[in-house]
């Protein structure tokens, strides 16, 4: 069903106010090329408006339940150190900086690097800071012509965080961004705006956690935009756990340069609407991607993942790994592109998917695509979608396991596929009991 015209115009109206009040407090800045963009971009949501399920894109993901919720768009937070203290990783050292509501909280963050290592501002401090720098970078990665919330987070973003790692450096310790939407009291939407740029030799380790505190419903419309110079490499962890009145639309856009080495994994527990989007341009010779997912719905949870690994030059390599278990009455989603240009020769590109169906009410939907133009190259793709397999649990069955220990045991190890590419051993052993106590749950 596509949301009333009424739903689906007065949030529109609203966010389109947003952007007029914030303009109106500007005075002179509302003149400065950065802000001209927004401007851009905000016409260019305009233009194209919420999508439906009669975009090819969006054909299996249905935003009307988002549309019919009233948000709040400047919801303030009285959130504190104890209440973030049950969403804590155990054992988790490292540069950790929170966002609640989508607004940096210095309070609740720390950063242990030093300065020579990584540099570190919010979005909001680095747009006053450094414009030149926002300007050379801010949403010139990420596209917002085809994409309504892209276009809307470019529009409106006013925080998040700015990372850069200087050329030849590793930084010592993880960096992990907390996003907590705080749905106590109000219906909540937050829009971060990330930017990591990598130099030339580079290392980091970085990862991304999204929650959400409160019963009331919440809205998380998030763009990282991440720039890997030549011989840069990073391992990138996006992990989403929030509550079944959340909705979550995040789109990460990474660009490489020569033999970069980028290595992401996305994982899933919970959630009640969830679009990943990770677009991966290979922009380099010697270039290589490595992207895993896994995910998890039940209930009437909704994930969709779409990927885009667009190769544009020779000799580059990516290879691609999502896992999904669905239970309940549950929908996934599986969109992915590989695009090889006509000059990328002796590209190998490799895609698959696997998924297990727990119950007759869960569905998946699976389209892998390549678009090949280049003829000296290896690619392939892949997707399977069914139940487990019946010769195993009666072989675990006749070993004396009881069925539900069985079936946790097959679909645990069918998840390590993915759980165990994580390098950061504290966020890795948090998820596999997650997982192990939402497998036994369910």
């Amino acid at each position: 069903m596509t949301p009333s015209y009424a739903s689906y115009n007065e949030f529109k109206d609203q966010l389109l106010a947003a952007f007029r009040t914030n303009e109106e407090r500007m005075n002179g800045e509302s003149k400065t090329p950065l802000h001209q963009l927004r401007r851009a971009a905000l016409k260019q949501f305009d233009l194209l408006g919420f999508p439906t399920i009669r975009h090819e894109e969006w054909k299996y993901s249905n935003v009307s339940s988002l549309l019919k919720e009233a948000f709040d768009l400047d919801s303030k937070s009285s959130l504190t150190a104890d209440d973030l203290t049950p969403l804590q990783i155990p054992n988790l050292d490292g540069n950790i900086l929170s966002f609640v509501n989508g607004f940096y909280k210095p309070e609740l963050s720390r950063i242990i690097s030093p300065a020579e290592q990584v540099h570190v501002t919010s979005f909001a401090e680095a747009l006053k800071s450094d414009p030149d720098f926002i300007g050379t970078h801010f949403a010139r990665y990420a596209d917002y012509q085809d994409n309504a919330f892209t276009a809307l987070n470019t529009a409106l973003a006013s925080d998040g965080v700015v990372i850069r790692v200087p050329n030849n450096t590793t930084v010592g310790q993880p960096i992990i961004l907390r996003f907590i939407n705080d749905a106590r009291e109000k219906n909540v939407v937050s829009q971060p705006r990330n930017l990591i740029i990598v130099g030339k030799n580079a290392e980091v380790m970085m990862a991304e956690s999204y929650r959400t505190l409160g019963e009331r419903s919440s809205f998380v419309n998030v763009v990282t935009e991440i720039v890997l110079d030549r011989d840069a490499r990073m391992q990138y962890y996006k992990v989403q756990d929030e509550t079944d009145k959340a909705y979550h639309i995040g789109t990460t856009q990474v660009n490489q340069t020569d033999s970069s080495h980028f290595y992401s994994a996305t994982v899933t527990l919970n959630g009640n609407f969830v679009r990943n989007n990770l677009n991966i341009v290979l922009d380099g010779q010697h270039a290589e991607a490595f992207m895993y997912g896994l995910y998890m719905p039940n209930g009437r949870q909704h994930v969709d993942n779409h990927t885009l690994v667009d190769h544009a030059r020779p000799n580059s390599y990516s290879s691609e790994l999502y896992k999904g278990i669905l239970d309940g009455n549950s929908t996934g989603v599986f969109n992915g592109k590989i695009y090889v240009r006509p000059d990328a020769q002796k590209t190998n590109a490799y895609q698959s998917c696997k998924n297990v169906v727990l119950s007759p009410g869960a569905s998946m939907n699976t389209k892998p695509q390549l678009e090949i133009f280049a003829d000296d190259v290896k690619c392939s793709h892949g997707t399977t979608t069914g139940q487990l397999n019946d010769e195993a649990l009666f072989y675990m069955r006749s070993r004396g396991i009881p069925k539900a220990d069985a079936q946790t045991l097959l679909l645990y190890a069918f998840s390590q596929d993915v759980l165990s590419q994580i390098k950061i051993q504290p966020i890795r052993e948090y998820l596999e009991r997650v997982v192990t106590q939402k497998l036994t749950k369910e």
